[in-house]
């Protein structure tokens, strides 16, 4: 299947458009803790729901690159997993190493921390990003709930833990003062050709994506009943002029977690799937047929054979 590029209608400005003179790009990772906002931003940035969101910690598993191209600059972002401490399940120590990896072959971190709230959490992400001795920028993200006195506080704070290269107020969410957080990453990048294609919005292939949204629409509405014990495996995916077909395996650790994940005569499994398809069709632009199947298989998140197959990199 081939990487994901922009709808025509939804091209941004075409290199030959801009002004003559050289052009920029790297590579940007958008690091920080779990459930503080990475994805609804790469979303934001990109234009385009690539990543999956969810109010829970460890929604995103691997490191999903979108591309953003304006004018001069092509700006390749990598949104990483959430960092955290220990865990014993060996999915967990995959997460983390997916992120730390990201770290050492980017140009430039951007390291999203909430608004007022700082955690052990959030300093063990910044050791990281001393460790990798990459330049970074700080995003403070979700002021669009904050008063502006009530911030100030917050980024001397952090003006006071380390020096970033810009220290920069956001809200993922309503897309407020993205257009600067871009500025201060343009200004750091490398002159050389653009990575991609212009039109070309994610290194990733669109099946990849589609386990997102599938997987997005799984935590969403199962909640707590069975939080991270799925992952989705794309059987089949093909694209039509009209319609695009997927067939989906829902993998879970138990069949106790199969029996939720179905539901009383399969009225949680149609949720999930009608709900999963309404996100597929905004992708993909067009009807999609979706056909879902749950599996157990005991024990997944601790298989080496089965991580394995994680595509972690996003590089």
């Amino acid at each position: 299947m081939s990487e994901v590029t922009r709808h025509p209608a939804e091209r941004t400005e075409s290199r030959a458009e801009a002004t003559e003179g050289p052009t920029r790009s790297g590579y940007i990772a958008i690091v920080g803790r779990p459930n503080v906002g990475k994805s609804t931003l790469l979303n934001r940035l990109v234009g385009a729901k690539i990543a999956s969101t969810a109010p829970k910690p460890q929604t995103t598993r691997h490191n999903i690159t979108g591309i953003l191209t304006e004018g001069d600059t092509q700006m390749v972002f990598v949104d990483t997993p959430g960092i955290h401490r220990g865990g014993r399940r060996l999915l967990n120590r995959v997460i983390n190493e997916a992120a730390l990896a990201a770290l050492q072959q980017v140009d430039l971190a951007v390291f999203v921390v909430d608004r007022t709230r700082w955690t052990e959490e959030d300093a063990l992400v910044l050791e990281r990003i001393r460790a990798s001795g990459r330049p970074a920028i700080a995003a403070v993200n979700k002021v669009d709930a904050v008063d502006k006195k009530a911030l100030l506080p917050a980024l001397a704070a952090l003006q006071r833990r380390h020096p970033f290269e810009a220290y920069v107020p956001v809200s993922a969410v309503k897309g407020t003062n993205l257009d600067a957080l871009k500025a201060e990453i343009r200004q750091r990048l490398p002159e050389g050709p653009f990575l991609f294609p212009e039109d070309q919005i994610s290194s990733r292939s669109e099946r990849f994506i589609a386990t997102e949204l599938i997987r997005e629409q799984l935590v969403r509405t199962l909640r707590d009943e069975v939080p991270h014990a799925v992952f989705v495996e794309i059987d089949s995916l093909e694209e039509r002029p009209r319609l695009v077909a997927i067939g989906a395996t829902v993998w879970v650790e138990r069949p106790s977690q199969r029996a939720i994940v179905i539901g009383r005569k399969g009225a949680m499994l149609k949720k999930i799937g009608a709900r999963a398809r309404r996100s597929l069709e905004s992708f993909f632009g067009k009807q999609v047929y979706l056909e879902l199947w749950v599996k157990d298989k005991v024990g997944w998140q601790d298989n080496p054979r089965v991580l394995a197959s994680f595509d972690t990199t996003g590089l």
